[in-house]
C-alpha cells in the first residue's frame, strides 16, 4: 500500500509544545496565554498543540470543569477560554511569530449532551436497550457510529471549519486508532483541499502512517519507564527503536517524557524517571526520525501533577530554570545531521549507556547518554565519522577528536558533540 499523502516540508525537524490553556495561567484564557508566546518563540518552539478548545458537556461532567475530551459541539469554543474571535487572535499572533497551530481533535466520542444527541441521535452507537453507550470504560463520553456515512461527513465538515475559518495548521487526533483508518483517509483528503496540514496520531499503530505524519512513541515511553525501575535492559530499548525503524512511509515518532495524560494520571517525568528525566529529554531531541514534545511547564520544571478536571494553575512566578536547556535541545534538533541524518549505534558494555552518532553529508553528531545512576562508565568509540573538530553542544567548548576516542560519563550525564563543516 502506497502512502497517498506527503508530510509538509516544515514538519521535518520540527518540535511540538503541548498547551494546557486551562492550567497555563490564572485566567485560563487564550488572551492570557498569548503573553507567553514571545518566551516560547525564544525557546525555539515551532508547533503549538492546543488541547481541545471546544465546549465541554455538562451531563456526566467529571470534577468542576470537566474533561476537555468530552465536547458538546465540534464548532464552538469552550467559554472558559474566550470566544471564536479570541481564538482567531491567538492563531493570527502565533502565525506572526512563526508558530504553527494544531488543535486536538476527538473523533471517537463526544460528551453525553453533545448537540448531535438532540439533532442527530442516529450518529451514535447504541446499547441493547437503545441508549447511548461507550466501549472503553470512560464515564463522561458516548461513542460515535462510524458506519453512519452522514456522521462521517458532518465530522469532516467540522474539521474543515477550523481550517477554513481560522487557518489552523493541523490536527492532533485523540485515540486515532479507535476510528477507522479509511475515515482518516477521507478526512485528510477533504481538509487538504483547503491547505496542506500536519497530522499527529495518538496511537502506536504502524498502519496509521498510511495517513499520519507522526504517531506516539508509547512503546518507547513504557520501555524507558520500565528501565528506570530496573525491569528491562538497554538492549530492550534498542529493540523498540529497531521496531520503529521498520515502520512504513518514513514514519516519524513523537518522543516525550510527559504529556497531559502522563502528568495527571501517572506522574511527572521526575516521578517516573527520577534523575533520568533530563537525559531522556536529550534523547528525544537528538534521536533521528522523531519529533520531540514538551508539555506545559516542563521548562520550569513543573514537579507537580496537574488536576485534570479542576483548575490547577501552573506557577510561573519563579525562574524558568530549564528555558535555556530546552532552547539548546530544540536548536540541536534542527541541525541537518539530527533532523535527517543516518544513525550508527555505538555499542557499550554498560547497561545504562545509550550512544549513537548521526551523520548528514559533512555534519556529524555524537550523543552519549547515561540513563543509570552508575558513575565513571567508560565508552570507547572507534569510527571514521569521529575524526575532526567537535563542539560540546552544552558548554560550547571545542574538542579535536580522532577516529578512536575514549569517554568517561558520570551518573545521568549526557554528552552531545557536533561537527558542522562547510
Amino acid at each position: 500500500m502506497s502512502k497517498p499523502f506527503y508530510t509538509i516540508d516544515w514538519a521535518k525537524g520540527t518540535n511540538i509544545y503541548e498547551v494546557n490553556i486551562r492550567q497555563y495561567t490564572e485566567e485560563g484564557t487564550f488572551k492570557a496565554f498569548r503573553k507567553h508566546l514571545p518566551r516560547l518563540a525564544d525557546m525555539g518552539v515551532e508547533v503549538l498543540w492546543l488541547m481541545p478548545i471546544t465546549p465541554i458537556s455538562k451531563k456526566n461532567r467529571l470534577g468542576t470543569l470537566g474533561s476537555y475530551y468530552a465536547c458538546s459541539s465540534y464548532v464552538g469554543i469552550n467559554p472558559e477560554f474566550g470566544n471564536l474571535a479570541d481564538f482567531k487572535e491567538l492563531v493570527d499572533e502565533a502565525h506572526l511569530l512563526g508558530f504553527k497551530i494544531i488543535i486536538d481533535w476527538v473523533a471517537n466520542h463526544t460528551g453525553c449532551d453533545h448537540e448531535w444527541t438532540e439533532t442527530n441521535p442516529e450518529y451514535y452507537v447504541r446499547d441493547a436497550q437503545g441508549g447511548f453507550t461507550e466501549r472503553n470504560g470512560w464515564e463522561d463520553v458516548i461513542d460515535l457510529d462510524y458506519s453512519n456515512q452522514e456522521m462521517r461527513a458532518a465530522m469532516i465538515n467540522a474539521m474543515r471549519f477550523w481550517v477554513r475559518e481560522f487557518g489552523i495548521d493541523g490536527f492532533r487526533c485523540d485515540m486515532a486508532h479507535l476510528v477507522p483508518l479509511d475515515f482518516w483517509v477521507t478526512a485528510r483528503t477533504s481538509c487538504e483541499t483547503i491547505k496542506q496540514l500536519f497530522w499527529l496520531a495518538e496511537c502506536d499503530e504502524p498502519s496509521y502512517h498510511h495517513v499520519y505524519d507522526v504517531s506516539y512513541a508509547w512503546q518507547w515511553m513504557h520501555a524507558t519507564e520500565k528501565f528506570s525501575k530496573g525491569e528491562v535492559r538497554i538492549s530492550d530499548l534498542y529493540n523498540v527503536l529497531h521496531n520503529y525503524s521498520q515502520y512504513p512511509f518514513e514514519a516519524l515518532k513523537l518522543y516525550f517524557t510527559s504529556n497531559h495524560d502522563e502528568n495527571s494520571w501517572n506522574g511527572t517525568e521526575y516521578e517516573k524517571y527520577g534523575n533520568a528525566a533530563k537525559p531522556l529529554a536529550v534523547f528525544n531531541a537528538t534521536w533521528g526520525n522523531g519529533v520531540p514534545l514538551i508539555y506545559s511547564g516542563q521548562e520550569l520544571p513543573n514537579k507537580k501533577r496537574l488536576a485534570f478536571f479542576n483548575k490547577d494553575q501552573i506557577d510561573w512566578s519563579g525562574t524558568i530554570e530549564l528555558h535555556n536547556f530546552y532552547k539548546g535541545l530544540l536548536a540541536l534538533h534542527k541541525i541537518n545531521c539530527i533532523a535527517k541524518g543516518e544513525t550508527f549505534i555505538l555499542p557499550s558494555s554498560h547497561n545504562g549507556i545509550l550512544a549513537f552518532m548521526r551523520k548528514y553529508e559533512k555534519e556529524v553528531a555524537l550523543v552519549v547518554i547515561n540513563l543509570s545512576g552508575n558513575s565513571k562508565l567508560n565508552l570507547s568509540v572507534q569510527h571514521q565519522w569521529l575524526a575532526g573538530t567537535f563542539v560540546n553542544a552544552f558548554s560550547g567548548l571545542e574538542y579535536q577528536f580522532k577516529e578512536n576516542e575514549h569517554f568517561e560519563i558520570m551518573a545521568f550525564e549526557y554528552l552531545v558533540y557536533t561537527k558542522v563543516e562547510n
